[in-house]
């Protein structure tokens, strides 16, 4: 099902588990009533196309370039943080517990303990350059995130000893594998949005940055071109003037006043940043204003 705007609140929480987490971290809190969606969103400052994409998994009948990157950059952070402060330590805390009461001088409980926490600081490291990567497009391999919590499920499956004296020690260990699922599922997820949303929005905003700047240089291009390109008028003023016409004669031949002449002329020598009369010649040959066989030479 594909939620919409016009949604309520309260029905994506109770049909869809993930909006829960979703709905946490953009810090949102229970209590939403009968509002809509959008209501819920705009009440808490939120981008509700974004909110969207996320919730939808990118499936929307908005365009994806509604996508609000900063909101985007918001949730997948307090994402992070999530992961790092509350769900991992969380599971440790589990794992620990599930640890602590067997008796044993068996060495493969401690060994998994170890193994997931240089699996935190892989993810510590991991999240860290997807926090850098928010900002500059640069992709990172997620497989591995996934991969390693499936294969701690496997040696705690296979290789956790058994201690039937201690009661209710299964029931820990797998409290524990039910919270790696969880992580593991989590964690999917996480890394779909950033894959299918994020670095599509960041490509996006990328090459609309490079054509705004392509923009720019073309306007302030053509707010040059248009300075230096002279009107009908003044081209035919230039002609008359590198014909070597004074400004009364050229007033008599194009039936203007003398003081218009004269302000076309200051014009002239504006737009072109030509203030001689061999400047003014040369620019109307390479232009084709004039013939060059037409110039008196002696004039200049």
């Amino acid at each position: 099902m594909i939620y919409r705007e016009t949604n309520r609140m309260s029905d994506l929480l109770t049909q869809d588990r993930r909006a829960m987490q979703i709905v946490n971290r953009f810090g949102i809190p229970m209590g939403v009533g009968d509002k809509t969606i959008d209501t819920v969103c705009r009440e808490h400052g939120i981008h509700t196309p974004t909110f969207l994409a996320i919730v939808n998994n990118g499936q929307s009948d908005r365009p994806a370039t509604e996508i609000d990157l900063p909101t985007l950059q918001t949730y997948l952070r307090n994402a992070h943080t999530y992961f790092l402060e509350f769900l991992l330590p969380r599971l440790r805390r589990q794992l620990i517990e599930a640890i602590n009461p067997t008796v044993t001088d068996n060495k493969i409980p401690l060994l998994i303990v170890r193994y997931f926490d240089e699996y935190v600081q892989e993810i510590r490291i991991h999240i860290q350059h997807e926090n850098e990567g928010m900002m500059e497009n640069h992709a990172t391999d997620d497989r591995h995130i996934t991969e390693k919590l499936h294969e701690l499920v496997n040696l705690i499956i296979k290789y956790y000893p058994a201690h039937s004296t201690y009661p209710f020690a299964n029931e820990l260990m797998t409290t524990v594998l039910m919270g790696v699922y969880q992580a593991e599922e989590e964690l999917k997820t996480h890394c779909a949005i950033e894959d299918d949303i994020l670095r599509p929005a960041l490509e996006r905003s990328r090459k609309s940055e490079v054509e705004s700047r392509k923009s720019k240089v073309e306007g302030r291009k053509s707010k040059a071109k248009s300075q230096d390109e002279l009107s009908e008028r003044e081209q035919e003023v230039l002609t008359l003037v590198v014909q070597g016409l004074l400004n009364k004669e050229i007033a008599d031949r194009l039936h203007l006043s003398l003081h218009t002449v004269i302000a076309h002329r200051k014009n002239i020598s504006r737009k072109l940043n030509i203030h001689s009369t061999a400047g003014l010649t040369i620019y109307a040959i390479v232009n084709h204003l004039i013939d060059i066989e037409s110039v008196e030479f002696t004039n200049l």
